[in-house]
């Protein structure tokens, strides 16, 4: 299979772990409506199963070593990312800052959309912050995301979307930038190695 026709390998990581999260109400709702494309391939990293120390270290210890050795391939095989976090005090979780600073060139010139959550801001202001962050990776945000603002309203005891139609439409556009970036990442990547 060629790189133009050859499915983009999405790793979705899951930013929450707290204890009685929301975030697999809106994961699975989420990896619902990507599973059936034919242009990507699944990966999930839910971060309430990876328990990173937050004390980063050169020679981390053997049980570090085991985690990294388990999620590190993960991130390596992606060709594109997509971050779905909650807002949590106006920015994203420490699991999710700690799981990016214990990677750095499995981000790099690969494209990140975002699925956020939570009260008012509906996990924006998480996103704006990630933005910067990934910068610095040299990894590509991509301009549109989903939101949920009042998260809990908008799906019933179920899991199911009440009122899909704008969500779902909001997750085919970031879906297909993302898609569009990850191929012209890949293509270039392929021409000549990333430089960063």
């Amino acid at each position: 299979m060629d790189l133009i026709t050859r499915p983009l390998n999405l790793t979705v990581v899951v930013a929450s772990n707290r204890a009685g999260r929301f975030g697999p109400t809106v994961a699975d709702w989420f990896l619902s409506h990507v599973r059936p494309r034919a242009d990507l391939t699944l990966d999930v990293v839910d971060l309430a199963e990876v328990d990173l120390p937050t004390a980063l270290s050169r020679n981390p210890p053997p049980e570090v070593r085991d985690v990294l050795a388990r999620v590190g391939p993960q991130l390596d095989s992606a060709d594109a990312f997509v971050v779905l976090t909650p807002e949590y005090n106006h920015s994203f979780p420490a699991s999710l800052k700690n799981l990016i600073d214990w990677h750095f060139g499995q981000w790099q010139a690969k494209p990140v959309g975002f699925v956020s959550y939570g009260g008012v801001s509906g996990g924006l202001r998480a996103v704006e912050q990630l933005r910067q962050v990934f910068a610095e990776l040299h990894a590509v945000t991509v301009r549109d995301t989903v939101s949920f603002h009042h998260a809990h309203g908008h799906f019933d005891e179920d899991g199911t979307h009440k009122d899909p139609q704008a969500a779902e439409a909001a997750a085919k556009v970031m879906l297909d930038q993302l898609v569009w970036w990850g191929l012209a990442l890949r293509d270039a990547k392929e021409a000549r190695p990333y430089g960063g």
